[in-house]
């Protein structure tokens, strides 16, 4: 059984933020899963979706800290500047922590470990919603 979903993430400031709940409760057919995968992909070039550490917020402000860091805005090599300082370092951290993620399904709920979760990287400083597409596959309880 194949479902595809829309979902729209409200603007968040720059950061890492954690979506894991508001992508749960947007999938909830989540349950009807014994077994299946669930992709996300975002559809936009300036902000990324990984998975990493649910529990303690400094790692999400250490990302963002290192990411800058290694990402800086406004090198002087950088020729893509006309839509603001913070947009072509945006799109090479989308490129570096990737579009998408694929996480099983197991017994009806996200098969994430312990400390796992779902992050939506914001790289832009007013960035606007975002929108995901969520695909699921597997099979229904019978």
């Amino acid at each position: 059984m194949w479902a595809q979903k829309t979902i729209q993430i409200p603007a968040k400031k720059r950061g890492f933020h954690l979506i894991t709940d508001e992508i749960e409760q947007q999938l909830p057919q989540l349950r009807d899963y014994s077994v299946g995968l669930l992709q996300l992909f975002i559809q936009h070039t300036s902000a990324s979706l990984t998975i990493n550490e649910n529990a303690d917020p400094t790692v999400r402000h250490d990302m963002e800290k290192h990411f800058n860091h290694f990402v800086p805005e406004r090198a002087p090599y950088y020729k893509h500047t006309y839509e603001g300082d913070d947009d072509m370092p945006a799109h090479i951290k989308a490129s570096t922590l990737g579009c998408s993620v694929m996480i099983p399904i197991s017994n009806g709920r996200l098969a994430l470990g312990t400390w796992q979760g779902i992050y939506l990287g914001e790289h832009r400083d007013y960035g606007g919603s975002r929108t995901i597409i969520a695909t699921v596959q597997g099979e229904h309880y019978q």
